[in-house]
């Protein structure tokens, strides 16, 4: 269990001063509570011999109120100091978690569910949380509170404190006993969470597929068997828990009947003041709380390694891509050089591109075309490195020869790709704001305005209650599919990128809009490289040199006119687009 606290060691050397702060604080107003007792007992010897003044009880009185004063300061400062530092804690690992998670390669998250890295980073966080702050103060409470009252029972009635706890060690045994089946019943409770989460995500994600398809009653039962799976985990933890505090509450009592046995008779022997009988019932009363606390303490802190672990498991995650040291800075300018590429998914899995040979020259407009499953999706996005290509396959050429494309460093490399996929992903925010995600800069409002424009999404703004102000919900939810896509380009547009890649971008919007678009685009775009992947041989007739994949392999190149006067695939698809099928 604690080596998954290795984790938190750096953060609770980085608030060691707070967390020094709040358990000085801590004891403080633990050692406020030791001397009430006494003051009690003082009080009630006091009234038992009957020899008092108003005067001697208002000094008890005062000396109260200072020592309630002091331990009313000193637990605001051990809340403040540690329970602060926990949520410190909480919030530098949660984004320790976030920042980790944006490194980390395509290949990881195509194993992951959403919902379920949602719930690392929140309910499992809770559970470090409590683990960092309130675990160590039941911890640390406790084995101050438990030796200091042990020292001072034994001190003033050692034979009677040795009867009356004759009942801890039970207490012990069953925490010990209990306390790894929390940790485990918990852990059972934060993977039915995560479950849970993912089913939740998934299902409001996938909303309009559920009620175009009448699914709701399926998708309604599937979540109640997730539900109830978390709720059955639940019950059982709390089942458990719930015997656990009585448990530790009945061999508590035990003490007290002791005491009340063994101290009565001793007070009526006059072995034993009244006021030391009642002090010593207070001490047992406080007693309690550690052997309680003890269970919080384990319970919590098997919650936390629990959560730890699941959150470990993300952070021991290595990204497959990453950039090398020494890697090249600047960004890639120039021709883009494939020589001898192949490409597959994993080492297990078919080949999905093979021996691929082409030149992309800088400034000019790169065309390729292909059927579904060929491989077009998969070598675009080992350009700006979604996916490594082999070594000495993918290179970037300039004034000064070629450098490979795993040479340079992964951020500077995809600042220089503006990439727009056929399934477009917007944020929950405006048209304006999704467009000036793409700027490295803060756009005016002129440049905003020329962007929309391009492609033509202003057009539609015109009809928005809001016009570019208009908020388009979770994942563009509200728009069409052509709007979206739109609105991508304008995105990627906004960062003046040197190589802009539509993958199918234009394929929710009639090809007069797409022919307007990309004549506005190229237009835009002179002198800069471009590469657009599209079924429709009109869009491609815009670029300089087109290849065409066939089974991962390169099938045909040409130029658009080369292309047409050459039988295959490009001349088949130009006369179903153009005549209704070949030959008409």
């Amino acid at each position: 269990m604690l080596r998954e606290f290795v984790t938190l060691f750096p953060y609770f050397y980085r608030y060691r001063f707070r967390y020094l702060a709040g358990f000085l604080c801590l004891a403080v107003a633990s050692g406020g509570q030791m001397i009430i007792p006494q003051i009690l007992r003082e009080a009630v010897d006091i009234m038992t011999v009957g020899n008092f003044s108003a005067g001697d009880i208002a000094v008890l009185f005062r000396n109260l109120l200072i020592v309630a004063g002091c331990i009313s300061v000193a637990r605001f400062g051990w809340r403040y100091f540690i329970h602060g530092s926990s949520r410190r804690i909480e919030a530098e690992l949660r984004g320790r978690l976030f920042n980790h998670l944006l490194v980390l390669d395509a290949g990881f998250f195509a194993g992951q569910k959403t919902g379920e890295l949602m719930a690392r980073s929140t309910n499992d966080m809770y559970a470090v949380r409590m683990a960092s702050g309130m675990a160590l103060v039941a911890l640390v409470d406790g084995i101050f509170m438990t030796l200091v009252i042990l020292v001072i029972l034994f001190r003033e009635a050692p034979a009677l404190t040795l009867y009356v706890v004759l009942p801890l060690p039970f207490i012990t045994i069953l925490i010990i006993m209990l306390g790894t089946v929390v940790g485990r019943r918990f852990k059972r409770v934060q993977e039915a969470f995560a479950s849970l989460s993912a089913q939740t995500q998934e299902s409001v994600t996938g909303v309009r597929v559920i009620k175009s398809f009448v699914k709701e009653a399926y998708f309604l039962k599937k979540f109640g068997r997730e539900n109830d799976v978390y709720l059955r985990a639940n019950i059982d933890l709390v089942r458990l828990w719930g015997l656990f505090r009585p448990g530790i509450a009945f061999l508590s009592g035990i003490t007290g009947v002791l005491l009340l046995y063994f101290g009565g008779n001793a007070v009526l022997a006059g072995n034993l003041s009244p006021g030391l009988l009642v002090a010593i019932f207070s001490y047992l009363e406080m007693l309690i709380w550690p052997m309680i606390g003890a269970g919080f303490t384990v319970n919590m802190l098997q919650r936390g390694a629990a959560a730890l672990r699941r959150i470990n498991d993300v952070l021991g995650q290595k990204p497959a891509i990453a950039s090398k040291k020494g890697s090249v800075q600047e960004a890639p300018a120039g021709d883009v050089r494939v020589r001898g590429f192949s490409f597959r998914y994993g080492p297990d899995l078919p080949w999905v591109l093979r021996d691929l040979r082409f030149d992309i020259p800088a400034g000019k407009t790169f065309g390729i075309l292909g059927r579904t499953a060929s491989g077009k999706t998969s070598l675009i996005s080992v350009l700006p490195r979604i996916y490594d290509p082999p070594e000495g396959t993918v290179f970037f050429g300039g004034t000064d020869g070629e450098t490979d494309i795993l040479d340079y460093d992964v951020a500077s490399l995809r600042g220089a790709f503006g990439v727009v996929t056929q399934e477009t992903f917007l944020f929950s925010d405006s048209i304006r704001g999704n467009i000036a995600f793409g700027a490295s800069r803060e756009l005016s409002e002129g440049e905003i305005q020329r962007l929309a424009d391009i492609s033509t999404i202003s057009r539609d703004a015109l009809g928005f209650p809001n016009g570019l102000e208009t908020q388009i919900g979770e994942r563009g939810l509200t728009l069409s599919g052509g709007q979206k896509q739109r609105i991508a380009i304008s995105r990627a547009l906004a960062g003046d990128p040197r190589v802009l890649i539509l993958d199918d971008a234009l394929s929710a919007v009639d090809t007069e809009t797409e022919e307007k678009i990309l004549e506005r685009v190229l237009a835009l775009r002179q002198g800069k490289t471009n590469i657009i992947i599209s079924h429709r041989i009109r869009a491609l007739s815009f670029c300089d040199f087109i290849i065409v994949l066939d089974g991962g392999t390169i099938s045909q190149r040409g130029t658009h006119r080369e292309l047409l006067s050459q039988p295959g695939f490009y001349r088949d698809i130009h006369a179903l687009q153009t005549s209704g099928g070949p030959g008409r």
